[in-house]
């Protein structure tokens, strides 16, 4: 099964400072049918005014990744970490037994980002903050761990059952993702995409699209213009 969910039709919230689109429910927005997608608890596409954000709040028990699509995101939190997170990066917390932290777009133009919540298979982990450049060339043409539970070599690592890969493809190029039936729940940050199922069938989904995949052994994924590609594969829930 390929379901493709428009950006449109997303949960929306605008405050000003922050623009928001959430692909499951979250603060205001409520929806029964999408609460989860396996363990992928949140995905929103965050836009962020200049010299804006959000001030201290906590979190607990929750894998938390934040991928930067454009400008940057500044982080500091009650254990003493503070860094700064730009496009081709991401970051990764681990909020475990209870983290305060606040994050500011302290640039001079408008940050986006996806802030990405997976459930984790561990409770009450020591809290944790990381940040880690990829270099750009090595996600050309192909979908890299980035963040992981699962042991994949050179990938932060998640207290989680999934893996977040991300990449980018040029206009005609397609790869196939193996999944093994799994749920899993992609976007492209940029350009549109062909998303093509084991029997042929296949949507379409453009920017900040998102689609949702399940009981799939594999996926091929066709780029119609040049395009960045985050995905997110996880265990099902019990």
């Amino acid at each position: 099964m390929i379901e493709r969910r428009p950006f449109e039709k997303l949960g929306k919230s605008n405050h000003g400072w922050l623009n928001a689109n959430f692909h499951f429910s979250f603060a205001e927005y409520r929806d029964p049918a999408r609460v989860h997608w396996g363990a992928l608890r949140v995905w929103n596409n965050d836009r962020i005014a200049p010299q804006s954000g959000f001030p201290p709040h906590p979190h607990r028990d929750m894998e938390i990744v934040t991928y930067v699509i454009k400008g940057a995101i500044t982080h500091q939190d009650h254990l003493g970490n503070q860094g700064r997170t730009e496009a081709g990066q991401i970051q990764v917390m681990s909020a475990g037994q209870g983290i305060q932290h606040a994050e500011y777009n302290m640039e001079q133009a408008e940050t986006e980002l996806f802030q990405i919540w997976i459930l984790p298979n561990r409770q009450g982990v020591p809290a944790r903050w990381e940040t880690v450049q990829f270099p750009a060339q090595a996600r050309d043409g192909t979908l890299v761990p980035l963040a992981s539970g699962r042991g994949h070599k050179d990938a932060i690592p998640l207290y989680a059952d999934g893996a977040l890969f991300a990449g980018t493809l040029k206009a005609g190029q397609s790869i196939r993702q193996t999944l093994g039936g799994k749920p899993a729940y992609l976007v492209p940050a940029r350009g549109k995409i062909e998303v093509v199922g084991q029997d042929g069938k296949s949507v379409i989904a453009n920017a900040r699209d998102g689609v949702a995949v399940i009981d799939e052994a594999e996926i091929e994924l066709k780029a119609s213009e040049d395009a960045e590609i985050v995905l997110v594969e996880t265990d099902k829930l019990n």
